[in-house]
């Protein structure tokens, strides 16, 4: 009996120690050409997709093998090129990696343009990536204010009460696709997303696809897609503090927290902003002042609450939960306030059956309202709410180690109540669609995507195919890029419903006969890069049928949404960059942009024909200091056009020119102890001031300053 037991006690002894003795373990440290260890670099498996760590703050990583296999590193950090190490059978110990800077941002992995991870250098598909380390130095709240600073041919501008409105390169916001994460947003006003939901604090980049991609995303990007990537926790525990105080009582407080233990990885995001009311017709007379389209800008307050919650079950599945609340107030005057309200949630699946094929599943909810606040009786109306659920199924698969074959589908349902509607109703519609896409890799030096898309529109039974073609052909330091995508925008239900009284002038009615917008976007490039020097040359061609816009009809004594004929888009894009090992480095961007529109159509551009954008700064680090000089630009040039002078015609036109400006905003970036940055900025540098504020003019009255901190509390502690 003894003896049976001690047999017993060593087989599981044994059978206890396999996986144990399976198991492998390889560590080492990540460090820069100046062997200064990198804090977060992404240390994976290529054979094990779900395998994978970050370096903690002294550049160190562990990861377990689970076999005694053959098994790739792959070792990646912003603003570094990729490095891998391929670790051999029964392999143990010690593995370093010290990675080259990518001075062009080249090495970033991109997901917009093809929706598959892929190298920016190795895009077909146009797409620039405007970094966090970017974003910190262009010291930006809101998307708009970053966008304008980093991009030309983009201005945001004021609509009729002071809204804002989009331009990029003639197409308004509702051609503008924008996503957080990959999902999309609810609720607009005057075709445009409220882009004080998108502020830039926890952003790891943010990707611009210019161009239609209609393929991919469907309605409402036509003009474009803007996707924000929000930062992941990489440290056992993160607390980052921040604030900043400028001209007006503008005041921006956020902080985040974040924990990466186990399997689980969190990351709360909370912002406050707000500003005071600017008088911009201050000291001015009522006959100075006669001709300007605003003399003040409302006040403003914001709140913003994030949280994303990461669950990685085992080597196959992760799950992702999220949920948002935003809530905006604007001081319109002392007896009402326009109030904005958001919440946002959602749910996603990602399951790895092997390095091959991957399939994903979502469902998000977004809900946008609004009310407007009466002081004097506290009553707070709610007169508009969008609603959205949206559930989505992505699966790819990959032939022969590098052919991607992308299948997906999305189903959504769109709920709609506005003050805009017949007794203040409500409509709804539902939407459905299913793509394909196939990258195809015969080389490493040429590739082809192709894709198609399927939509239909159940209110307005509509249904359309979007085709999409990119290649790529590399030739030594030079790539070159051609595409095709058929671009595609449903009528909304406020295009096809709206029975709105404009302020006792007249009526704006709805047509539930609208036919879509379609486009079909033609783009070719050339880049050239070699070593610390990239140049981008793009040439566009867009032709946009049945636009949708508003013209009087004399049958209805009012306004009426319809389709006019075709508009063309055309232009060129230049930019240039380099960066140089002492610290310098410069970006230069130009656009050019053409609209052609047939005279007599019920629109007119305001698109300005020439634009620029410039950031000079220069770098230094020591081993507790460190600071950042930036300049950055931006140019316009001036535009002339011509303004309706009559509400029922639109032959009765008055020529008028915008002014070309110049705005310049110096930044001085400084980590001045471990965990511990601070933010000078001069803002309108020149003091430029607009001889007469127009929507489309800046609304400042002088260069202003401002001063921010920010704290990342666990770095104290180490």
């Amino acid at each position: 009996m003894h003896r049976l037991l001690r047999n017993v006690c060593l087989i599981l002894c044994w059978l206890m120690a396999i996986p144990v003795s399976a198991q492998r373990i390889i560590s080492g440290t990540v460090f820069d050409e100046n062997k200064e260890p990198l804090m977060g670099a992404t240390v994976s498996v290529k054979e094990k997709v779900t395998l994978g760590t970050t370096t903690d703050t002294q550049g160190k990583y562990t990861l377990k093998l689970p076999d005694n296999r053959e098994y790739t590193l792959q070792v990646s950090y912003m603003g570094y090129i990729s490095q891998t190490h391929k670790v051999s059978v029964s392999k143990t110990g010690k593995v370093d990696f010290i990675l080259k800077e990518d001075a062009v941002n080249m090495e970033t992995i991109v997901v917009t343009g093809t929706r598959t991870p892929k190298l920016l250098k190795d895009v077909p598909i146009v797409t620039r990536v405007i970094t966090a380390d970017e974003i910190k130095k262009v010291d930006a709240t809101h998307i708009g204010d970053l966008l304008q600073a980093e991009l030309p041919g983009i201005e945001f501008s004021y609509s009729m009460d002071q809204q804002v409105s989009l331009n990029m390169q003639g197409f308004g916001g509702n051609a503008i696709l924008f996503l957080v994460d990959g999902e999309r947003l609810a609720g607009e006003t005057l075709d445009n997303i409220d882009y004080n939901r998108l502020n830039m604090d926890n952003v790891e980049r943010i990707e611009i696809v210019k161009g239609a991609a209609s393929s991919l995303y469907g309605s409402n990007a036509v003009g474009g897609v803007v996707n924000i990537i929000s930062k992941v926790s990489a440290e056992p525990w993160t607390v980052n503090l921040n604030g900043r105080y400028g001209a007006y009582n503008e005041q921006r407080y956020g902080g985040t927290i974040g924990f990466n233990a186990g399997k689980f990885n969190s990351v709360t995001n909370v912002q406050h902003t707000q500003v005071d009311e600017k008088d911009l017709a201050d000291g001015k007379t009522n006959e100075e002042t006669e001709d300007w389209a605003f003399k003040k800008v409302y006040g403003d307050k914001t709140w913003n609450f994030k949280e994303r919650l990461v669950y990685t079950a085992n080597d196959h599945l992760k799950l992702t939960a999220r949920a948002g609340y935003f809530f905006r107030e604007r001081e319109k005057s002392q007896t009402s306030k326009d109030r904005y309200r958001d919440f946002s949630g959602g749910v996603k699946g990602n399951y790895v059956f092997d390095k091959d094929k991957d399939l994903e599943i979502a469902y998000s909810f977004d809900q946008y309202d609004k009310s407007d606040y009466l002081p004097q009786d506290a009553n707070d109306v709610r007169d508009y709410s969008n609603v959205q659920h949206s559930v989505r199924t992505f699966y790819n698969h990959t032939f022969v180690g590098k052919h991607i074959l992308t299948l997906g589908g999305d189903y959504m349902r769109d709920y709609l109540m506005s003050y805009q509607f017949a007794n203040n109703g409500s409509k709804h519609q539902y939407t459905v669609d299913g793509f394909a896409q196939f990258d195809w890799n015969p080389t490493k030096y040429f590739n082809v995507i192709t894709g198609l898309r399927f939509d239909y529109y159940s209110d307005s039974d509509i249904n359309h195919f979007s085709p999409k073609l990119g290649l790529m052909y590399k030739i030594g330091n030079c790539s070159l890029r051609g595409s095709y995508a058929g671009g595609f925008r449903a009528p909304t239900l406020k295009e096809m419903y709206m029975n709105f009284d404009m302020a006792s002038i007249f009526m704006i009615y709805g047509n539930p006969d609208l036919k879509p917008e379609t486009s079909h976007n033609f783009s070719l490039s050339a880049e050239y890069i070699k070593g610390r020097y990239n140049l981008t040359v793009t040439g566009f061609y867009n032709i946009v049928d049945n636009r949708i816009t508003t013209a009087w009809s004399e049958a209805l004594k009012g306004q009426v949404y319809t389709n006019i004929s075709n508009i063309k888009i055309s232009g060129a894009e230049a930019n240039a960059s380099a960066k140089y090992p002492c610290g310098l480095s410069a970006r230069l961007s130009y656009a050019y942009t053409h609209e052609n529109i047939k005279k007599g159509q019920p629109v007119i551009s305001s698109t300005r024909p020439h634009t620029a954008t410039v950031r000079l700064e220069y770098d230094k680090h020591w081993k507790n200091y460190a600071f950042n000089i930036a300049l950055n630009g931006r140019f316009l040039s001036k535009v002339n056009t011509e303004e309706y002078t009559s509400n029922t015609s639109y032959e009765e036109t008055e020529k008028v020119t915008y002014p070309a400006y110049t705005m310049w905003k110096l930044t001085l970036s400084q980590k001045v102890w471990k965990g511990v940055d601070m933010t000078l900025a001069v803002d309108n540098l020149f003091n430029y001031v607009p001889s007469r504020y127009y929507n489309n003019s800046p609304a400042t009255k002088g260069t202003t300053f401002s001063a921010g901190l920010s704290l990342n509390i666990e770095q104290l502690f180490k």
